[in-house]
């Protein structure tokens, strides 16, 4: 780990016109552990002035997080990946190969010490993103993070429509500084969820682009979002 750069193949793309937050890319797959840490060290520098916000677009190897709700009895296979217990909020989540994890480091102290409006602006990107490839993001009271309408899928016990959830956001703050983020799912192996109940939710599910038939590569994801960026974050 270098002093600036999170591994030697991360690299940093080209700023985004007006802005001054940073953007990093690693593409081979990251150690939980390992982007905690790099995570926490770039938070203390971006307190103390001597690093710009940033936004670090990775993956990981198959593992679980535990954010700060999370039950043991939603963890229903703990043997089949390694769970990592984490300070962001949020309950059981997976990351894996397919799946693009985007950890921002954006100061709230400027941007409006709003948590539940950057929570929101999190959630308005996302579904911003989606739209550019003719999908219909939604978000549900009680529900955070991103939903897709299921109408092509049988309806619940109840008689409601399925919804399949294609993004998960979980933040921390430290000194009205953020990190961890947000995970989209491109093409991962949705089986590897069978291992927890996602976000503590029963009975919805998840999915992904190429799961509802979009021939979407992560580098595609990732030009949506830098597009769509400057629409709910300023400077």
């Amino acid at each position: 780990m270098t002093a600036t750069l999170p591994t030697p193949d991360t690299v940093t793309l080209p700023p985004l016109e007006g802005s001054a937050v940073e953007w990093l890319l690693t593409p081979t797959p990251v150690g939980h552990p390992e982007a905690v840490e790099w995570m926490e060290a770039r938070v203390a520098a971006i307190l103390a002035g001597t690093a710009p916000e940033t936004l670090w677009l990775v993956e990981h190897p198959p593992l679980y997080t535990a954010g700060t709700s999370a039950r043991v009895e939603d963890l229903t296979d703990p043997g089949r990946f390694p769970v990592h217990p984490t300070g962001r909020g949020g309950q059981y989540t997976y990351h894996g190969p397919g799946q693009r994890v985007v950890y921002v480091m954006l100061d709230l102290n400027r941007r409006g010490r709003d948590v539940r409006a950057f929570v929101q602006a999190l959630e308005g990107w996302v579904i911003d993103a989606l739209a550019g490839f003719g999908l219909r993001g939604e978000i549900r009271e009680g529900r955070v993070g991103v939903w897709i309408a299921r109408p092509d899928r049988p309806s619940l016990p109840d008689g409601t429509m399925r919804e399949d959830k294609i993004a998960a956001i979980g933040i921390k703050l430290r000194r009205w500084v953020s990190f961890h983020g947000l995970s989209i799912n491109v093409e991962p192996d949705l089986s590897h969820y069978a291992g927890i109940v996602p976000c503590g939710i029963s009975g919805h599910g998840v999915t992904s682009l190429v799961d509802l038939g979009l021939p979407v590569g992560i580098d595609d994801l990732d030009a949506a979002l830098r597009v769509t960026f400057p629409r709910h974050f300023a400077g």
